[in-house]
Formats: C-alpha cells, sequence, structure tokens
C-alpha cells in the first residue's frame, strides 16, 4: 500500500512552481512518440505505394512534407497535455499565416499545381512536349516546378502553375505520330508513277507503319507544278529519324526515274502581235 502511494504520488508529483505533473509529461512524450511512429508508417507506405509513379525527387519531397507535418499535429496536441495555452500562440500563428499566405500564394498555387500534376499525369519524364512554347524533353517534375531541356539543349525551368494552366503537348504520350511532305512534280511528268515510287518507299521501310496506312495523293495543281501530299504513320520514338530519312529517299527515286521537282515558272503573253513599220526617206 505504501508502495501504490509512493508512485502516486511520484505520477502527481509537480515538477516546479505551476509546473505540468510527471503524469502530462509522460504523457506528452507518448503523444510525440505516437506522432513520429504514425508519421513513420505513412512515410513508408506513400514510399512503397508510389515509388513506381512519381520521380524520385517528388516523392522525397512528399515524403517529407507527410512525415513533418504529422509530426507538427503531435507536438501541438501534445502541448495541449503539459497546460500550455495554445491560444496565445494559434493567434500569432494566424496572423503570421496570413502574412506568409499572402507572400507564398505564387508558391502555394505552385504546389498545389504540383501535385494535380503528379496525380494526373500529362507528363513524365523523358517525354518529348511543347509547353508555353517550350518544346523539348521532360528531365524532372518537382512539386513546385518542372524543368524541361530543349532541343538545343537548354534547360528550361517551368512553375508548375504555368504548366498545369497551359496547353500541353504531349509528342510521345500516344505510341505513333503522323507527318507529311508535299512533293511538287512537273506537269509533264506522269503523276501515277510518282505516287507509285513514292508508295513503294513507304511501303518497304520498316518503321514506316502499315495501320494506319500511309497515303499518297494529288493535293493541288500549283502554277508551277502538280502537287502531291505524302502522309505516314511512325512509331513517336522515331518518327523524326524516319521524317529526314524518307524525305531524302522520295527526291532520290524520283529523280532517278527522270520525274523533277519543277522551277517556278512564268509565261508572258501579249494580246496582240506587235508590229513595226519603219520608213526611211532620204533626199538626196
Amino acid at each position: 500500500m505504501n508502495i501504490m502511494g509512493a508512485l502516486q504520488d511520484v505520477w502527481n508529483y509537480q515538477l516546479g512552481t505551476g509546473g505540468p505533473k510527471v503524469w502530462e509529461v509522460a504523457q506528452f512524450v507518448l503523444i510525440i512518440v505516437a506522432a513520429i511512429v504514425i508519421a513513420r508508417v505513412i512515410r513508408t507506405n506513400i514510399r512503397r505505394i508510389m515509388k513506381e509513379r512519381v520521380p524520385k525527387n517528388t516523392l522525397s519531397n512528399m515524403e517529407k512534407l507527410v512525415y513533418y507535418t504529422i509530426v507538427f499535429v503531435g507536438f501541438v496536441i501534445a502541448m495541449s497535455t503539459i497546460g500550455f495555452s495554445l491560444s496565445g500562440l494559434l493567434v500569432a500563428g494566424g496572423i503570421m499565416g496570413i502574412v506568409i499566405g499572402f507572400a507564398s500564394q505564387t508558391v502555394v498555387s505552385n504546389l498545389i499545381s504540383g501535385l494535380f500534376l503528379i496525380i494526373e499525369k500529362p507528363i513524365k519524364i523523358g517525354d518529348g512536349v511543347n509547353i508555353d512554347d517550350v518544346a523539348g524533353i521532360v528531365e524532372d517534375v518537382r512539386i513546385l516546378s518542372t524543368t524541361i531541356r530543349t532541343y538545343d539543349g537548354i534547360y528550361t525551368r517551368l512553375p508548375n502553375e504555368k504548366v498545369f494552366s497551359s496547353n500541353i503537348q504531349n509528342y510521345v504520350a500516344h505510341g505513333a505520330r503522323r507527318f507529311a511532305y508535299s512533293v511538287g512534280i512537273r506537269y509533264r511528268d506522269d503523276a501515277d508513277q510518282a505516287k507509285e515510287i513514292i508508295t513503294n518507299l513507304l511501303e518497304s521501310h520498316p518503321l514506316v507503319l502499315k495501320n494506319p496506312a500511309p497515303q499518297v495523293f494529288v493535293e493541288e495543281l500549283g502554277n508551277s507544278s502538280v502537287n502531291l501530299k505524302v502522309r505516314m504513320w511512325a512509331p513517336s520514338t522515331h518518327w523524326y529519324g524516319v521524317y529526314t530519312e524518307m524525305l531524302w529517299k522520295i527526291k532520290v527515286a524520283l529523280e532517278k526515274e527522270g520525274i523533277q521537282i519543277p522551277f517556278p515558272q512564268r509565261v508572258v503573253w501579249f494580246a496582240d502581235t506587235l508590229k513595226g513599220d519603219i520608213t526611211t526617206d532620204r533626199q538626196a
């Protein structure tokens, strides 16, 4: 009985004048420990679930944000158990939050946009894109910004708010990509023969897709040429190589068969035949 009473006295012992009791301090420590454990469990599950879905840097930022938010909430709850009044802290924090909120509107907007980009996933690392007239390869998608390496090798950082609110052209999201040429031939050349030559080239190339099938047709009767439209599909990851290769092959194949791409021509026509009458009157 004396032991139980002694333990109860220790448990209710007050640390200092007006300070917390031992059991309140123990409760404070338990809440902090529980918050840390919960934060670690949630962080581990986030890493396990999202590691294949988001970039490594973005995942690390998400883990830290969730972890420290849970620990902070646990700390605030624990402070109330030791008799610490949070009213003054909340008022000061509210005022500070308003000031920081006005000062960091752009940061918060970029943060929210970054979270939506991670969830919606309109772009991924390695995609060829055009965002707000910046064309290139996506190098990184972070919480606040997206980094694009342009085709000239220039790294450009775009705020996620601009990325999320802009029209995004993703060149590789679809497995295939279509491109086209306009090929002009002379009026004296055989258009059917030219179509056959080009069609054979397209059908023999291993990276020109059979479905959708390529198209070759007369698009326009121009001032100086018969213009053929050539359309084809190729895998999105190889389309540019196919584009440059086929353009040169079409030129060489047509010239080999005597079909030429004409120069611009102009025919000058006079309504009446020009006549001249020269009379020579010589006097001795």
